[in-house]
């Protein structure tokens, strides 16, 4: 999945007020530049990290383009741009390189259920249906592990108990973790920095929620769809959700 425009390189001076990100380009411009991610960015965000943005002067535009890609270490990529995790996994969907959720004749994305439950990011069906929720991690915490959410998500915890609701409708669920991390190469909950989505996490699945990993290579030309990545369910302290 190739970006829309080439990315320019530069360096990153600092984030702020979460969506706002000041970025010196390799051509000697300093931009204020659209930071497209709702997380903390932990380990994503270091002052002085190279990265890669896409400048588009676009009308009604307040901000001049996006930062997209950071280096975290060297030769390893990360993906910032969360929004990209639900278009990327569309396209793999359609194209059915997610072998768990291949088979299905119809794709809708951005889907509110008939029992007023929140917004899921694809329903797939024919035959049947499957509900699939989008998650987006970047959060490496070393020796290719992964983890999610890297802050306390609400929200998150939110989606996890209304696919519980999903199942015991009938349908299938799955939470699929869009892993946009060159370096990660398995996938756990972050117990240690939101304790009750780890456990919803788990409820989750053993209620029949399936719970899939899928690697996506971050390079300057584009997201590169890889392959299954193992999700470690094992049991913490704190496991009620």
């Amino acid at each position: 999945m190739p970006f829309e425009a080439p990315l320019l390189p530069g360096i990153l001076i600092r984030r702020y007020k979460r969506f706002l990100a000041d970025i010196l380009l390799d051509d000697g411009r300093e931009l204020v530049l659209h930071c497209p991610n709702t997380g903390s960015m932990k380990n994503c965000a270091q002052p002085g990290s190279r990265v890669w943005v896409d400048i588009q002067n676009k009308p009604g535009r307040k901000l001049p383009g996006t930062w997209e890609l950071v280096e975290v270490a060297p030769g390893q990529l990360a993906c910032i741009h969360s929004a990209r995790a639900n278009r990327v996994m569309a396209a793999a969907l359609k194209a059915g390189l997610i072998p768990p959720l291949a088979g299905f004749a119809v794709q809708r994305p951005e889907v509110k259920l008939p029992e007023g439950l929140s917004r899921f990011d694809f329903l797939l069906s024919e035959p049947g249906e499957c509900v699939v929720e989008v998650k987006s991690v970047t959060l490496a915490l070393g020796d290719g592990l992964g983890a999610f959410p890297d802050a306390v998500s609400l929200r998150g915890q939110k989606h996890l108990l209304e696919l519980i609701e999903v199942v015991a409708s009938g349908r299938r669920a799955c939470l699929l973790f869009c892993v946009m991390h060159s370096a990660i190469t398995h996938v756990r909950p972050a117990d240690e920095i939101d304790p009750v989505y780890g456990a919803c996490l788990r409820e989750a699945a053993a209620a029949g929620v399936e719970i899939i990993a899928w690697s996506i290579k971050p390079t300057p030309a584009g997201l590169q769809v890889l392959g299954q990545l193992p999700v470690n369910l094992s049991p913490a302290r704190a496991d009620r959700c």
